[in-house]
């Protein structure tokens, strides 16, 4: 023991040492491709990044929170986040204790990288090491941390719903391999200190291990192999992570920073999108959230399948995976790292032709030109508020009951705000109809541009440059004009009504709260089984290429199931084409906001 003392060496580090020279290299060389790839003013905004204080601050902060305790995961599911933060928090304090014991007893081996890792092997227990006891302590404390959620992400293998998971990922053979190989690490490095605590110190798990041990083994024979078992598992588990979904780890630590400098994906397989899909951790969360999920032959179309195909390098299922989707977002609502699901199919459809395209460079403007006079409220209706007509009639009498002088900007149709272009991956026609429609909203001097589809809501917001233009939704619009007394309505004591969260309203836009406050002020407000960010889509979303009405009736099933656990008296939502889709399918009355309104106003 004191020749391994004086040593610092022993060959059962070579495995682990090969492994961890290995994964460095390939993150070295994988995060330098991935800075090249980026636009260059992307790479200088992401570079301004690391220098600016404030946002380094974010990035450490959102690192530490979401990597290490993955807080969003608590908070949908503490068993899920006991779970993943006990094993990553933990083995990083394990690593973190480990360099200190190096730097306070031995310090003069710090630059041996594997010697913290394997400390209590090499170092024979004296008087110095011996003041360590609270170090040992917090080893023995942050090991059975781990331990306790290996015993989880086992029975979440096993029997997901023990852990609130109806379905969890099917494991590649590779998958396997680094999943066996984490779990083996641990209890492995627990014998490892246990049968060596003697000579090394330890603490309340590892020294009552050692004394069992040693009244039925009698010697020293078992330390040296298990030793070895533990390095050949920790460079195992090395050497295939990069092939493996546990590629997020080192992903996610850049995907945050690149998040945080506000880049977007601009290309579908380089840059940006490939460090999103790299950083998806397969846990599955994604695939009791996604909507389609109530279809068993949907299950592999969910965002992290495609992130694995992504990898892969599957064409067909890529484009499969892609064209499938209703675009509403709650896999990213719920994704513990924010892989931006919606986006990266987009960005797949890009790639695509999908035959002729019609182009609006050839429609005369002068057809759609406004005369504002003294209306600074420009109200676009947009292709699903026409098709439903009722909506659009009760925002137009809402307005003239409060008295607010407004335009139509499509009174007959005709005009779209380029959504649909835009989830075909028809960038070229889609900018000729924003040149189009922004040319007829400047020219109309209007100051407020009222919508009552969210779908055009969030276009307009983040796909237009429309500076000096107030750009907002009917149900806020309404929902102020009636804290401001404009809009008188009658509240219904009888009345109960319950509240849908359009995806791109809610998910897309982040309003919650007005809708609510304007439905409150007419009937007493019930909230469906999953609101807010966990809404369901209603499954009419023009996001989905290849979803037939057949596939899409058990999704609007399913919402509908979710918005009646308080059996209301009728559905309210505020966006038009989630009205038309429920409609066909409710046992209850299904109105728009704006309707609702105007029958309690006068």
């Amino acid at each position: 023991m004191r020749e391994r003392f004086a040593s610092g060496f022993d060959p059962f580090v070579i495995p682990f040492v090969l492994g961890m020279v290995f994964v460095l290299s390939y993150c070295l060389f994988g995060m330098i491709r991935i800075l090249v790839q980026l636009p260059k003013a992307d790479r200088r905004k992401f570079l301004l990044s690391l220098v600016t204080p404030k946002t380094l601050l974010k990035d450490i902060k959102d690192i530490f929170l979401n990597c290490l305790i993955h807080v969003k995961l608590w908070k949908r599911n503490p068993v899920l986040g006991y779970m993943h933060s006990s094993i990553a928090f933990g083995w990083f304090m394990i690593i973190l204790l480990g360099h200190l014991e190096v730097m306070l007893f031995l310090p003069e081996r710090i630059h041996l990288f594997y010697y913290p890792i394997f400390f209590n092997y090499f170092v024979a227990e004296t008087e110095t090491t011996l003041q360590g006891a609270v170090l040992f302590f917090l080893m023995d404390f942050f090991l059975l941390m781990i331990l306790s959620g290996i015993v989880l992400a086992i029975i979440k293998r096993v029997r997901s719903r023990i852990v609130g998971m109806r379905r969890t990922t099917n494991p590649s053979f590779l998958d396997r391999v680094g999943l066996y190989s984490l779990w083996a690490i641990f209890p492995l490095r627990l014998l490892c200190e246990s049968f060596t605590a003697h000579i090394s110190g330890g603490s309340f798990l590892t020294l009552p291990m050692n004394w069992i041990f040693r009244q039925f083994l009698g010697n020293e024979l078992n330390a040296l192999p298990t030793w070895w078992a533990y390095s050949i598992a920790l460079g195992v588990f090395m050497t295939v992570l990069p092939f493996t979904r546990y590629m997020h780890i080192p992903s996610e630590m850049l995907l945050i920073p690149l998040r945080n400098a506000g880049l977007h994906i601009l290309h579908p397989r380089k840059g940006f999108a490939r460090v999103q899909f790299y950083s998806c951790p397969g846990c599955g969360v994604c695939i009791d959230a996604c909507p389609m999920s109530v279809r068993k032959e949907n299950l592999k179309d969910c965002t992290v399948y495609l992130n694995r195909q992504l990898r892969r390098g599957n064409e067909k299922r890529i484009e499969e995976i892609s064209d499938k989707c209703l675009m509403c977002g709650k896999c990213t609502a719920v994704c513990q790292v924010g892989v931006q699901g919606p986006e990266l199919r987009l960005a797949q459809r890009t790639m695509r032709n999908y035959g002729v395209n019609p182009h609006y460079s050839d429609i005369d403007p002068e057809r759609f030109r406004v005369e504002g006079g003294s209306a600074k409220v420009l109200y676009f209706a947009g292709c699903m508020t026409h098709l439903t007509p009722g909506i659009g009639k009760s925002v137009r009498s809402l307005l003239d009951k409060a008295g607010v002088p407004f335009k139509m900007m499509d009174p007959e149709g005709g005009l779209c705000c380029g959504r649909p272009m835009m989830m075909a991956g028809r960038k070229e026609q889609t900018r000729e109809l924003i040149r189009l429609n922004t040319d007829i909203i400047r020219n109309s001097g209007c100051t407020t541009l009222l919508l009552s589809c969210p779908i055009c809501y969030r276009i307009f917001k983040e796909r237009y440059s429309l500076d000096g233009i107030r750009i907002v939704h009917h149900s806020v619009f309404f929902d102020e004009l009636i804290k401001q007394g404009k809009l008188s309505v009658q509240h219904n004591d009888s009345l109960r009504l319950a509240y849908h969260d359009p995806c791109e309203l809610g998910r897309g836009c982040g309003i919650y709260d007005e809708p609510r406050s304007a439905v409150s002020s007419v009937a007493e407000l019930l909230e469906a089984g999953k609101n807010r960010e966990e809404s369901i889509c209603c499954g009419g979303s023009l996001g989905s290429l290849s979803l037939n009405f057949e596939k899409r009736k058990d999704i609007t099933l399913a919402s509908l199931k979710n918005l009646c656990v308080e059996d209301p008296d009728g559905i309210v939502t505020a966006c038009p084409l989630c009205q038309s889709t429920f409609s066909n399918y409710s046992d209850i009355p299904v109105q728009d906001i704006a309707q609702v309104l105007d029958n309690a106003s006068s």
